[in-house]
């Protein structure tokens, strides 16, 4: 069972306070960073200088070079926050490297994808509530409202409102009906998979699980789900909030679709459940969505969910 009582929450951002840009897994090119930059400069908030990372493989810096810049992010007075650039592949070995069992001061830290690792990590070890939703390049850059941009509204009240819960549409389709309350946990279902065995393996009983991804094919998230289900991780689950998992089409015509996979696989559970909500990888504008907060979906048309209790604190 999820204890509620040890969360940890950052303190709400406002007007002019500053993010600070990481790297923890793949590089980008500078442009969207800087279009993303200037994207949260009018939003209100300032954006400090990134680390300079020397790029290597197919990461943006050093295994070293990106933990210091994550830490050292986490330890500065000089900024309030923390956003992502992008995801792609690495933050994983973040954690592999002599991380600290202690950490600085908690931060809102904002990304998604392959920050899907890390936002568990600090779940599992420290209780932060995170954010999963739009990084520099890859959210942020697109604009608001815009095909792969993000969603205004969803972004600022999650990192800014420290007085109340608040309500998602969730622009999806009601797979098996009903309500349920839970701790909203999860991200992208490679990494939570990628969990498993780890220190910081997914903790998901009492959970409102959220499940996205993209590039896959469907045998291939059928294969990830069918794991997760037989490792006992979607047997306490209370209800999920399933992506639109783009870039996901069958390989043959005539074939299984991601939705077809996820009827079968978690209809049987008999709990509420969302398919194609616009959150993570989406060629919609992405919502925000906390990860650690009390919530109540509502599988009824569209979907619905409550995020019960503010993220962040005054």
């Amino acid at each position: 069972m999820i204890l509620a009582a040890a969360v940890q929450k950052p303190k709400a951002l406002r007007t002019g306070s500053r993010f600070a840009p990481f790297a923890p897994a793949s590089p980008s090119h500078a442009e969207p960073i800087e279009v993303g930059r200037l994207e949260l400069s009018r939003l209100g908030f300032a954006v400090t200088d990134q680390l300079a990372l020397t790029p290597e493989a197919y990461f943006a810096g050093s295994t070293k070079q990106r933990q210091h810049e994550f830490l050292s992010a986490l330890q500065s007075s000089d900024n309030d926050a923390l956003i992502a650039t992008r995801g792609g592949y690495g933050s994983v070995y973040l954690l592999d490297e002599n991380f600290p069992a202690t950490l600085p001061a908690i931060k809102p830290v904002v990304g998604f994808s392959d920050l899907t690792t890390l936002q568990i990590y600090l779940w599992q070890k420290h209780r932060w509530v995170s954010f999963y939703g739009p990084m520099l390049a890859a959210g942020l850059n697109y604009g608001v409202g815009e095909p792969h941009g993000y969603d205004e509204s969803s972004f600022r009240t999650a990192i800014t409102e420290s007085n109340s819960g608040w309500t998602l549409p969730l622009q999806g389709e009601s797979l098996v009906k009903g309500s349920a309350e839970g701790i909203l946990l999860g991200g992208a279902i490679t990494l939570l998979e990628g969990t498993l065995g780890t220190p910081w393996e997914a903790e998901t009983d009492g959970a409102i699980l959220l499940l996205e991804d993209r590039g896959m094919r469907p045998y291939q998230i059928d294969r990830v789900l069918m794991h997760l289900k037989l490792a006992g991780k979607l047997s306490k689950v209370r209800a999920i909030v399933a992506g639109d998992f783009p870039e996901c089409e069958p390989s043959l015509a005539g074939s299984p679709s991601v939705r077809d996979v996820c009827v079968r696989i978690l209809g049987p559970l008999g709990i509420p459940t969302i398919f194609g909500a616009p959150v993570g990888h989406t060629a919609r504008p992405m919502l925000t969505v906390p990860l650690g907060v009390r919530a109540r979906l509502t599988a009824e048309g569209q979907g619905t969910l409550e995020i019960l209790e503010p993220a962040v604190i005054a």
